[in-house]
């Protein structure tokens, strides 16, 4: 059956103390709202709506840059989580599949765990997810009978004994997008905060016969974000899954706690990670290269046997082949690096395409900007370039030419060339002497003058 995804996401969030939309605040590299929207995923939806209230124009714009198909419905008065997801019951009119409810500022479900929910879904009209915190403080209680959920009661409405219950609710909730409209439809307000509860549906749905059920889930899942500690906590429990995933299945990370991932990062097996690496969005590591330590990789691809760093910066568009090294203090941007490709030290390759087994030299950098727009560099196959070289894009030094260290090419160079492009030297014999001496004269005059 058919999936749609409602990711309620118009809470202000004033615990944020920020002009930007809760949900829009970032862990590993993506806004909140993406990370649940990415483990919705998992069921495959045909259809996503995400109901925005605070700074809906940001919030649709982010949910645009991540997936084009979803739809973005506004929540013009926050009135409760019923009442936010009758908000994306014109979207969804007419839709035969299942709706799953998701919250914009959870970001660690599982997609295993949502993948059991809709299991379950096969047996039951209504599935919760559930969790057993250490401390239920003031959750909702999920009330219970065997297998069967009997209702959700909010903690603010519960007496001692459903206070005392250890099973928690999440908010998460699948049924089919009919029953789940039709029951939302039915909710009312009467209760402490005079807010249209989605819990109420369980209730409701009992009372017609029909079948409820929760799934339970590790409670580090189920954490929301309100403020920037509850932040840097789901930022640190994203890096520690993201660690234990990495060394499970077979990267090497020489200390893990100093490794930071992206949400989308992807690592191949038996590859080395050292200390202190930082994966921005968008990489790509295949099996067996090495990053060493300090680098920081954003936006590019390493291929197999590539050896990367220390304290290397790949930015977007760098692409390395395999056997490339990139060395200290190696910048590389939207440049391509074919097989067996050498930058080892001091120099920015920007805009361009090094051949297979060119060795660039220390200091090297591709001039690639005139002030207005960007020029491409390209450098053969087998090509030297000499330590300090200037490359004044666009130019192309052919398959095994060289250039001398410290010239400044600004003409094409032809294959097996040699180009040096600098000043003849002069030596002037006595002449450094005379100057200080001339020098310091000058100074001691001065300072006798200001006595």
């Amino acid at each position: 059956m058919s999936a749609a995804l409602i990711v309620l996401a118009a809470g202000k969030g004033t615990r944020m103390q920020s002009d930007l939309p809760k949900v829009l605040h970032e862990v590993a590299c993506a806004p909140l709202l993406v990370h649940a929207i990415a483990s919705g995923a998992a069921l495959g939806p045909s259809r996503i709506v995400v109901v925005a209230g605070h700074g809906a124009d940001a919030v649709r714009a982010a949910v645009a840059a991540h997936d084009p198909e979803a739809e973005v419905v506004l929540q013009a008065e926050q009135r409760g989580t019923a009442h936010a997801v009758a908000q994306a019951a014109p979207a969804l009119a007419g839709f035969d599949g299942d709706a799953l409810v998701l919250y914009g500022d959870t970001p660690l479900i599982r997609p295993e765990t949502l993948a059991r929910m809709a299991e379950a879904r096969r047996h039951h009209d209504i599935v919760v997810l559930g969790f057993a915190p250490a401390d239920p403080g003031r959750y909702g209680r999920l009330v219970m009978e065997g297998e069967s959920l009997i209702r959700i009661v909010e903690f603010k409405d519960a007496n001692e004994s459903e206070r005392a219950i250890g099973l928690c609710n999440s908010g998460v909730v699948m049924a089919s997008a009919a029953l789940l409209f039709d029951l939302v439809a039915a909710v009312g307000c009467d209760n402490a905060a005079q807010e249209y509860y989605l819990t109420d549906i369980v209730g409701l749905a009992r009372a017609r016969g029909l079948r409820a059920t929760a799934v339970t889930c590790d409670e580090a899942e189920t954490l929301g974000v309100n403020s920037r500690a509850e932040l840097a906590a789901a930022e640190a429990a994203f890096q520690a899954r993201a660690r234990a995933e990495a060394l499970e299945t077979g990267i090497t990370l020489t200390a893990p706690d100093t490794v930071h991932f992206a949400h989308d990062t992807v690592v191949g097996r038996d590859t080395v990670i050292e200390p202190h690496v930082i994966f921005g969005p968008g990489v790509t590591v295949e099996s067996g290269a090495h990053i060493r330590a300090f680098s920081h990789l954003e936006g590019c691809h390493v291929s197999r046997g590539a050896v990367v760093g220390p304290y290397a910066r790949l930015r977007p568009g760098a692409e390395l082949a395999e056997d490339v090294r990139v060395g200290n203090f190696v910048e590389i941007k939207n440049a391509i690096l074919d097989e067996g490709a050498k930058v080892n030290h001091l120099s920015y390759i920007g805009d361009a395409r090094i051949g297979a087994r060119a060795n660039i030299g220390a200091g090297t950098v591709t001039c690639n900007y005139d002030g207005v727009s960007k020029h491409r560099t390209t450098i053969g196959a087998d090509a030297f370039i000499g330590s300090d070289t200037m490359l004044v894009a666009p130019v192309t030094v052919g398959d095994g030419a060289m250039t001398g260290s410290g010239s400044v090419i600004t003409r094409d160079v032809e294959a097996g060339a040699l180009a040096v492009a600098r000043a003849r030297q002069e030596v002037k014999p006595g002449f450094a002497t005379r100057l200080l001496a001339r020098l310091r004269a000058a100074r001691n005059t001065t300072q006798e003058g200001e006595r």
